[in-house]
């Protein structure tokens, strides 16, 4: 049983949701959080749970192989979930070399490091060791561009379109090679976009919020009718567990909202909440969206068939995109309004 656990990336969104998930309801785990704290990586975000006991911050890098040797000779960590990864797709285009580094380069160093400390050998743990487990995070993204039909299963070749889904690929490949090649005990999960609160600012749907409450032009990619599959983050920390604890080695399990949106939709969704909450005189928030120039690569839809962690785990979607994003867009009224 897990009793010490790395937690890659913790003071990110998704990272640092998990964590205080999993301090609600896990008593007596012992979580170790390691973060560069980066741009993407905010204290703000753990402040909730900072002073549990049950909670340590390691300000580190993941491609720092003596740090993480240390780190885990000190703590002797049952388990690793790593949601550490450079992630913004507009970033990766301008400056691709970080997500080589992180999420290449800093996985690798994670793995080597667990299988050195977990296994004696190929395919035989050390003693004690046989329950230890590294989960690793990944995204849709990593499956390319799906037609107007269509959902990606566990199943769908890889076809990663942009320097960031790519960094993630190759991530995805080499946790893939510890099972077979080392017998590691891996589980991957790929998710759709995640939505709710503790997003960075950059991402579309707090940007939306804070460019309408802004008077700001609200920015949507060329004709916005690029289509995402939204879930929300604490539908995504309680799949992510499942699959660590009831998952198969080497499986991989997609975990999905079930809810396609364009992004038009999410704009003008997003302003009709706002209207009704924080309303302006006299007209809609839906009047600042503008249309910009595409990005390169823009894939155009994406959308998870998650059949399998449901049939085979159990796990469901508690929030509809509906309720989840109305719960969405009161947290980031709350936080820039005020600033």
């Amino acid at each position: 049983m897990t009793q010490s656990l790395l937690v890659t990336g913790g003071a990110g969104f998704i990272g640092s949701n998990f964590i205080e998930f999993l301090l609600e309801s896990n008593s007596g785990l012992k979580i170790y959080n390691l973060d560069l704290l980066t741009y993407a990586g905010d204290l703000e975000n753990t402040k909730r749970f900072s002073d549990d006991p049950n909670y340590k911050l390691i300000e580190g890098d993941i491609c720092d192989r003596k740090l993480v040797e240390s780190l885990f000779e000190k703590y002797d960590f049952d388990g690793v979930v790593h949601f550490a990864a450079e992630s913004h797709v507009d970033n990766s285009i301008s400056g691709p070399e970080a997500f080589i580094k992180t999420n290449v380069n800093g996985t690798f160093t994670l793995l080597d490091v667990a299988r050195k400390n977990w296994m004696a050998e190929p395919f035989k743990c050390f003693e004690g060791k046989k329950e230890n487990r590294f989960l690793h995070i990944s995204t849709d993204e990593v499956y390319g561009s799906l037609g107007a039909d269509g959902l990606f299963t566990e199943k769908t070749p890889y076809a990663p379109n942009s320097p960031y889904s790519a960094s993630k690929a190759a991530s995805d490949m080499i946790v893939r090679s510890y099972f077979h090649t080392y017998g590691m005990n891996v589980v991957t999960t790929n998710c759709s976009n995640n939505y709710g609160p503790k997003q960075h600012d950059e991402k579309l749907i707090p940007t939306i919020i804070r460019k309408a409450l802004n008077g700001e032009s609200i920015p949507i990619y060329g004709d916005g009718l690029n289509v995402r599959d939204w879930l929300y983050v604490l539908d995504h920390c309680r799949g992510i567990w499942m699959a660590y604890g009831k998952g198969k080695a080497g499986e991989t399990y997609n975990i999905g909202g079930e809810n396609e949106r364009t992004n038009i939709y999410i704009a003008q969704r997003i302003c009709g909440i706002l209207d009704e909450l924080e309303p302006k005189t006299g007209t809609s928030y839906a009047g600042q969206i503008t249309y910009v120039k595409d990005r390169p690569g823009h894939d155009k839809r994406y959308a998870i068939d998650a059949t399998k962690i449901t049939s085979e785990l159990g796990w469901e979607a508690n929030e509809n995109f509906e309720s989840g994003i109305r719960k969405t867009v009161e947290h980031y009224i709350s936080k820039y309004t005020s600033v």
